[in-house]
């Protein structure tokens, strides 16, 4: 009897571990874990300047096309450390998804010309490039969506905004790209708040910007999207409640806006997501990111 009795607590114990770790929401996803998936085929390397980082990987979806354009901004901390390719695997989901996707690599902090203004004129650049990589493949720069993680999240809203740039600034270029929308993942809009906060990633918005706010104040406010509304273009700001590196209020920053005419913005947050999550298509996140391109393309 004591064994049978013995015999039914261990049952008892191992069923309940198991519906405890059924019921326990997944962990999640790390760099460590976005490095470690499969390496997906590679796109065609395409040249938008003459630098040797300028330049992005296009890939086509299968179809004649013409395909909508998904232009990637990677993150990293605007860091020469950290470079385009671990977009490649949210290029590649993309593209299998129906979308032609337009993974943009530029110069860092740390690069030759990288930071202030370098950067932002490289991305400018790229993005416009999309009318000329129409020219020559099935692709549609009337049907662009800007997405951007982290740092390239703030270089995504940037972008888009950049329009409202006084003709003086160094910042400035002329007739930018026109987008359907922006899908900020874990962006940075508001650079002055990021860089007063602590964290290892806030301390390179002074190396971007080669000062602090109360030291350059009007580069701050030409870098930082909330500093250049309003957008007049639709905005997904999505957010991993449990983002260690880009906090929340980011996103509510530039959502409080939300309320500007012609400024049009969603704050979606995932409950158990954290910063790699929104990048990686293994991630039960993923769905979420697929549809926030989708509902920007479907509006006229």
């Amino acid at each position: 009897m004591r064994r049978f009795l013995l015999f039914l607590l261990l049952c008892f114990s191992l069923s309940s571990n198991a519906l405890l770790a059924q019921t326990q929401p997944p962990k999640p996803i790390t760099w460590q874990d976005l490095m470690q998936l499969s390496t997906p085929a590679t796109g065609e390397r395409i040249a938008y300047g003459t630098d040797s980082l300028q330049f992005g990987v296009l890939r086509l979806p299968e179809g004649k096309g013409p395909f909508p354009v998904v232009v990637l901004i990677h993150g990293g901390c605007w860091l020469a450390q950290y470079n385009y390719s671990y977009m490649n695997h949210a290029s590649a989901a993309l593209t299998k998804a129906g979308f032609a996707t337009w993974n943009m690599e530029f110069r860092r902090v740390g690069n030759p010309g990288g930071g202030w203004p370098g950067t932002f004129l490289d991305v400018a650049q790229g993005v416009d490039f999309v009318r000329e990589l129409a020219k020559r493949y099935p692709v549609n720069a009337k049907e662009v969506v800007l997405m951007g993680h982290s740092a390239g999240g703030h270089l995504a809203l940037w972008a888009a905004s950049r329009k409202s740039l006084p003709r003086h600034s160094p910042l400035y270029t002329r007739n930018p790209l026109k987008s359907k929308g922006v899908v900020s993942l874990a962006g940075i809009p508001d650079l002055k708040a990021y860089a007063l906060a602590p964290g290892s990633c806030n301390q390179a918005v002074p190396q971007l910007l080669g000062g602090m706010p109360d030291q350059v104040p009007d580069r701050y406010a030409q870098a930082s999207a909330v500093g250049l509304l309003p957008m007049r273009l639709p905005v997904k700001l999505v957010q991993g409640v449990k983002d260690p590196i880009v906090p929340v209020s980011q996103a509510e920053a530039l959502a409080q806006h939300s309320s500007q005419r012609n400024y049009l913005v969603k704050t979606v947050l995932l409950p158990n997501a954290g910063h790699f999550d929104l990048v990686a298509p293994t991630s039960p996140v993923w769905p979420t990111i697929e549809q926030a391109v989708k509902d920007l393309l479907a509006k006229p």
